[in-house]
């Protein structure tokens, strides 16, 4: 993470703060907080994980222009899988299923995938990239799977 510049990798971490927090809360916290410490940790993932499917629609349009015709048709679809992942993570709570948890897991499962598909950026992303993208998502899906099993 040092060759990480310092505003993203400080902003990056301290976004990690919320769901460690909810964690933390879940594990050690008074019990009437649990069900606020569950809803905001799945919306804080939930919110994250879409976050990043705009970053990646953002480097798809900043692509030379006949990059972006010929060779990113995968990252503008990636770019919008994490929003209806995200959308979907709701659905169990609409139609009074198992909530949060189930949907906890699903999120921070995406959310440790999702470095799959920032490796294949390749020069579209600053070099640094991946070492933040690594670090922040082993961090928010770790803590969003433990925020599912408390």
């Amino acid at each position: 993470m040092r060759e990480v510049p310092a505003m993203p990798r400080l902003l990056g971490l301290a976004g990690l703060l919320p769901q460690f927090a909810c964690a933390a809360i879940l594990y050690a916290g008074p019990p009437d907080w649990r069900y606020a410490a569950l809803s905001l940790a799945f919306a804080y993932a939930a919110l994250i994980f879409a976050f990043l499917g705009g970053m990646w629609w953002g480097f798809a349009a900043a692509a030379p222009a006949a990059e972006r015709r010929q060779a990113l048709g995968w990252l503008w679809v990636a770019a919008v899988l994490p929003s209806l992942v995200a959308l979907a993570a709701f659905l169990p709570w609409v139609f009074g299923w198992a909530w949060p948890e189930p949907s906890l897991a699903m999120l921070g499962g995406a959310i440790l995938l999702s470095p799959a598909i920032d490796a294949r950026l390749g020069p579209l992303a600053p070099r640094w990239w991946m070492s933040l993208r690594v670090t922040l998502s082993l961090g928010l899906g770790i803590a969003t799977l433990l925020v599912a099993l408390a």
